[in-house]
């Protein structure tokens, strides 16, 4: 299926969560994705403030910061996104197309400062490709040379799909999806096997 078809069927199907449905799909993801041993190790870990019912990170959050972790969140800088800090969700506030993010007085980190990236996604497949919303800011930020986070795709089961999502050459794959389900560890975590650096292999 195109990849425009399977993000508009994908983001139907999540707006149609009812909001128990969302809660306790998304408590499910939290409780697997907390359980990881990449989270547990992590010092400083980015996470995403949902919207459209995208699965919560709250509960990531609050465990990450009584655990003494670093958290960061993105925020859009012009055609480019960074990282922020966070100690709490009342550092968040609407931003760019109505998602929260932290304000504009924060210092801007990179990617290579994160050790776990939670990643967001319309649509995963069990390789760890990932059909995002198109406007490509997360493919351009964990492009960054000294990115070495490991990245976490987090989603409700449905948006896990048995097929192929079409790859491009510079699509960077995840290395664990989690859902309210299951975890899937897809020995990624470098970009489409055909890629421009497909000779430096993966793991």
């Amino acid at each position: 299926m195109p990849k425009r078809s399977l993000r508009q069927q994908m983001l139907a199907r999540r707006r149609a969560l009812r909001h128990e449905e969302w809660l306790m799909s998304s408590r499910l993801a939290q409780q697997g994705f907390l359980s990881l041993d990449e989270y547990c190790n992590a010092a400083c870990l980015a996470l995403y403030a949902p919207a459209h019912n995208e699965t919560d990170t709250g509960d990531i959050l609050l465990s990450s910061l009584e655990a003494g972790k670093k958290v960061l969140y993105p925020a859009i800088c012009g055609h480019e996104m960074v990282l922020r800090k966070v100690d709490g969700l009342a550092d968040l506030s609407a931003g760019r197309f109505g998602i929260h993010e932290p304000c504009h007085t924060g210092i801007d980190h990179t990617a290579e400062e994160a050790d776990l990236i939670v990643v967001p996604g319309v649509a995963f497949d069990q390789d760890g490709h990932r059909i995002g919303y198109g406007k490509g800011f997360y493919d351009r930020f964990l492009r960054h040379p000294g990115r070495k986070a490991h990245l976490v795709g987090l989603c409700h089961d449905f948006q896990l799909i048995d097929g192929k999502i079409p790859a491009e050459g510079h699509d960077i794959r995840m290395e664990i999806i989690v859902t309210d389900r299951r975890i899937i560890r897809c020995g990624g975590n470098r970009r489409h096997p055909d890629g421009p650096d497909s000779h430096r292999g993966g793991y």
